[in-house]
């Protein structure tokens, strides 16, 4: 079996008991997971469906949410896969993983050498993905994979993106659900496009709206943002959400600083990614306002005799902003500089299509 860097550390106490419960559910695992999954075989055909799933120490979800992913997934039609990421567990969550990759050649698994957070996994995931619409989810199945078909259902109806809403959302009032409200409301007003909930990793993907895509920090969520500023046809509908039995969640309130932050870099991106100098030039310029009015009000007091300049800190705010006016521009002529780099030298191009007619 493949091995791991965090493996090679000596286990706490706790670490130790995970990973001996982990052992010992791996040892009955065939009886839980179909070893045959012959509709699902990419030999069958294209992959259609990839189903992204990062895992991070959750040993004792992983086994019953391979089941209920594989029960879903046998009875559709088209060649299906599941992809497994390790975000770095320390509890068994590995060895559990490579056995069930073991089983089945549609359950694919990627190990990452430490702790990346759940946005890199899901990058991972999808950048590995063959199927042609991509169905990420979280490990600790609080996502219900019984929702996979009604997404899929929607997403036929002309969508290229279907979000899920976990309208009856079982976690915690204060620290969980009604920071989550918040957030999707700013997250909604600034970015313009119309969710409940941002923060459900269950989604559907046409692939071809998020090539391309990279995504950092917390950036996951903001997915239908980039999709619906690109042209694609964003929707979301009901999901179910169950309470967390095994485990323990991952993230605190710290993460609502993170989204806010991610939000900010999101909303430049967006409009301001292939012209920087109207944010740069627009602030220098105000700034260089400033300064013009600052010298021009304290040389009137000047010959008003109403104040020196030593007596006014006019001076100083007139020589302040006009370097930081003239430093901002600067910084957007670095910028333009910057972007048509990053777009020629590997040959981007600043639009997408949606369909081409009569051409190759």
């Amino acid at each position: 079996m493949q091995e791991h860097p965090l493996q090679e550390r000596p286990l706490r106490e706790e670490e130790a008991k995970h990973l001996e419960k982990a052992r010992s559910a791996a040892a009955e695992s065939e009886e839980l997971v179909p070893v045959s999954m012959d509709p699902l075989s990419g030999g069958q055909g294209e992959v259609v469906l990839t189903v992204v799933i990062p895992i991070y120490n959750e040993s004792a979800n992983i086994l019953p949410l391979c089941e209920e992913v594989t029960d879903v997934l046998l009875g559709m039609q088209e060649p299906c896969e599941i992809i497994f990421v390790d975000d770095g567990s320390s509890d068994g969550s590995a060895e559990l993983l490579d056995q069930l990759a073991a089983q089945a050649d549609n359950i694919k698994v990627i190990h990452f050498r430490r702790n990346f957070g759940q946005t890199a996994a899901m990058m991972a995931g999808i950048d590995h993905a063959s199927g042609s619409i991509i169905v990420p989810m979280d490990g600790d199945r609080q996502n219900d994979p019984a929702d996979i078909p009604r997404l899929l259902d929607k997403l036929a109806e002309g969508y290229d993106v279907v979000s899920g809403w976990r309208k009856e959302r079982k976690d915690k009032r204060f620290s969980r659900v009604l920071v989550s409200q918040v957030a999707n409301t700013i997250i909604s007003k600034f970015s313009g496009v119309q969710l409940h909930d941002y923060g459900c990793s269950l989604k559907a993907y046409r692939r071809d709206v998020i090539e391309g895509v990279r995504l950092y920090g917390e950036m996951h969520r903001f997915i239908p943002v980039y999709a619906r500023w690109q042209g694609a046809r964003v929707t979301e509908i009901p999901v179910n959400h169950r309470p967390r039995t095994e485990g323990r969640s991952n993230y605190g309130l710290e993460r609502v600083l993170k989204v806010v932050l991610d939000l900010l870099v999101v909303q430049f991106l967006g409009r301001y990614e292939t012209k920087p100098i109207y944010v740069f030039g627009g602030f220098g310029l105000a700034s260089l306002a400033l300064s013009g009015l600052a010298a021009g009000y304290a040389v009137f007091l000047k010959l008003t005799a109403r104040a020196d300049f030593v007596e006014t800190p006019l001076p100083l705010i007139a020589v302040t902003a006009m370097l930081c006016g003239c430093m901002s521009i600067l910084m957007g002529f670095l910028a333009e500089l910057l972007v048509r780099t990053y777009y020629e030298s590997q040959e981007k191009v600043p639009y997408r299509i949606r369909q081409k007619i009569n051409l190759p």
